[in-house]
């Protein structure tokens, strides 16, 4: 059976992240009580995929089938209401895992595990990380991130003038926490080990905690 999300705020965040989850095989529920808002989500999702309603509800929560949900997120453009949701789904119906959408950062440190908040994004400070990695880290992409966004799983290309090119594992100093995963190199997938020898453009898959990015991508990187 397909995972379960329901999404409480159908503006242009919930009904991205619904396309994006219905793309995927996911099945959707989006909760959204606005007349005109409900109108556009007509014609951009399937019917059994929207909801009208106050998602602060907990008659309305349980009538989308919110106890069989794998995930919800509170994405309206209201952080007091999105913390009424994150508390009722955690605290009312379980969900294992709840997303929040913070409007205002000034409100960010409610957004804790004790209000129900499993993962809280800003979408200001998202795009502030995404310019800070690309000047900062160069062509490392992070592919996921992990453990309330501490470490993540990163790509990056062993660069020419890189001084891991040509060596094998055991001869690196990775950082402390820094661990290889996998190497790509052309179509061939390895699961690297200590004689693994790392050749010019190969991109390996690393998890790293985030304070040592800046030391793999050295390692990595042109210099």
């Amino acid at each position: 059976m397909s995972m379960f999300v329901v999404i409480v705020g159908g503006g242009k965040t919930g009904s991205r992240l619904a396309r994006i989850l219905l793309s995927r095989n996911y099945r959707v529920r989006v909760i959204e009580h606005r007349r005109e808002v409900l109108e556009r989500l007509k014609k951009e999702l399937p019917a059994d995929a929207i909801m009208a309603g106050d998602g602060s509800s907990p008659g309305v929560l349980e009538q989308v089938g919110i106890v069989q949900a794998d995930a919800l997120a509170a994405v309206t453009g209201d952080d007091e209401t999105n913390l009424v949701v994150t508390t009722l789904a955690r605290f009312e119906f379980n969900v294992p895992f709840i997303v929040a959408r913070v409007n205002n950062p000034l409100n960010a440190w409610l957004f804790t595990k004790e209000m129900g908040v499993d993962l809280a994004f800003d979408q200001a400070e998202l795009i502030a990380r995404m310019i800070e990695e690309e000047l900062l880290l160069g062509d490392i992409a992070t592919v996921l991130r992990l453990h309330g966004g501490q470490v993540s799983l990163v790509r990056k290309r062993v660069h020419p003038n890189s001084p891991v090119a040509g060596k094998a594992l055991r001869e690196l100093t990775l950082p402390q926490d820094c661990t290889l995963a996998v190497v790509i190199r052309g179509e061939e997938v390895i699961v690297p080990r200590g004689e693994t020898r790392l050749e010019v453009n190969d991109q390996v898959l690393a998890v790293v905690h985030n304070t040592c990015l800046p030391l793999l991508s050295a390692l990595f990187g042109n210099v």
